[in-house]
């Protein structure tokens, strides 16, 4: 048990995926493993555990954000020896070359966040993926002809903002799209000598104000 994951020692698989929405982890669980079993629900923050294709897997929730996806696997990492995390979660498009529900297996996440300096001492705006996960959801996709693009992302500490302009640091990196988390997740994996890879849904594209606005809790999820 951490400190906002009450699962027990054991009941938290090597590798998590985790969805930045309680209930979207909620829903990939009921959904896709077999014998999920919910082990944490501190704060919300949905945890299940079962099998996929009979390897264990555990299914939770980062919430929005650097601080609390830092949170959330800094603990995995640490209290409960997890080898592995992936994000599962959404992105806004700062291209037109890109086109609603593209995947996106990120390369780097490049920030101005200082998440990575004050946590760890890891100077720069831009920390590439960690370990080999990377590789293998290119080779997985590739197998199963799943279009993928693998590019750098914009993790903003932002949601709303008074400039429309894309930001210096998203400029300088060649950022597609912007999301707000794999940044911290990908410093504890470097610092931690974890692994650690983000895949994004492009669910608005910013200079043609495309927007997938679900219409029901179903759509929500699914996606």
């Amino acid at each position: 048990m951490s400190m906002h994951i009450s699962a027990q020692k054991g009941e938290i698989a090597k590798t998590v995926l985790l969805a930045g929405d309680p209930l979207r982890a909620k829903y990939i669980a009921e959904k896709y493993l077999e014998d999920a079993k919910l082990v944490s629900q501190t704060r919300n923050a949905f945890y299940y555990t079962g099998t996929y294709k009979e390897k264990e897997l555990t299914v939770g929730a980062s919430g929005m954000g650097c601080p609390s996806i830092g949170i959330y696997s800094y603990e995995l990492f640490t209290e409960y020896e997890v080898d592995t995390i992936i994000r599962i979660g959404t992105c806004g498009a700062y291209t037109s070359d890109l086109k609603l529900f593209d995947l996106i297996n990120v390369d780097n996440a490049c920030s101005e966040s200082t998440f990575a300096k004050y946590s760890w001492g890891i100077k720069g705006s831009v920390i590439r993926n960690q370990g080999k996960a990377f590789k293998t959801i290119k080779k997985t996709a590739k197998g199963l002809d799943i279009k993928l693009k693998h590019c750098n992302i914009h993790s903003s500490d932002i949601f709303y903002r008074k400039d429309s302009k894309i930001p210096k640091v998203a400029k300088e990196n060649k950022c597609l799209a912007v999301e707000m988390e794999a940044f911290a997740l990908f410093a504890n994996a470097q610092y931690l000598g974890k692994t650690a890879a983000t895949i994004l849904t492009v669910s608005d594209v910013i200079p043609t104000h495309e927007k997938f606005l679900p219409t029901s809790g179903k759509q929500r999820f699914s996606r």
